[in-house]
């Protein structure tokens, strides 16, 4: 798996997560318990994985859906 993006905002991983989901793309939330380590301040960002097959079009459907951040 490969990363796609990296962010703090739990809206921005669940829009993203509704999209994949939309287009069957497999994904991954990488780091998303982490927040037991920095106890729960939201200061480590959390990476969204996905194949690197699947790149591309994750790439074109968030950037139509407004989500990948630039």
């Amino acid at each position: 798996m490969i990363e796609l993006f990296r962010t703090n905002d739990m809206v921005l991983i669940s829009a993203t997560e509704a999209v994949l989901k939309e287009f069957d793309i497999i994904y991954f939330i990488a780091d998303e318990h982490m927040s037991i380590l920095e106890g729960s301040i939201g200061v480590l960002p959390r990476r969204v994985m996905v194949d690197a097959d699947s790149k591309a079009q994750a790439e074109r459907v968030l950037t139509e859906a407004g989500i990948m951040p630039v």
